[in-house]
């Protein structure tokens, strides 16, 4: 086990994480005191399993239309836009 300042960890991190990979634990520290353990991850610690494919398949449904285009009335009230209001960009001059 090794015990090396910050400064001289990142200076050469590259050598010390080569050592970590060769199976030895190199100790980092600040003015001599110990702060942090820098080792090589255990097999123990569990890996994530990946999720099966098709977990909700029959459990999600929809109409035939939602995917439809909508409407021109029902774009109008999704975006609220009315021809004669005139703070509307494409309002008619002269209607208010």
């Amino acid at each position: 086990m090794e015990m090396v300042n910050i400064h001289t960890a990142k200076a050469q991190l590259s050598e010390y994480l080569n050592k970590v990979e060769r199976g030895e634990t190199v100790i980092i520290a600040r003015r001599n005191k110990p702060i942090a353990e820098l080792r090589p991850i255990s097999a123990s610690i569990p890996t994530k399993k990946s999720r099966p494919m098709g977990l909700a398949k029959g459990k999600i449904h929809w109409v035939e239309d939602a995917f439809a285009p909508l409407s021109d009335a029902d774009l109008t009230d999704w975006y609220d836009i009315h021809p004669d209001d005139p703070l509307h960009l494409g309002a008619t001059p002269g209607k208010i």
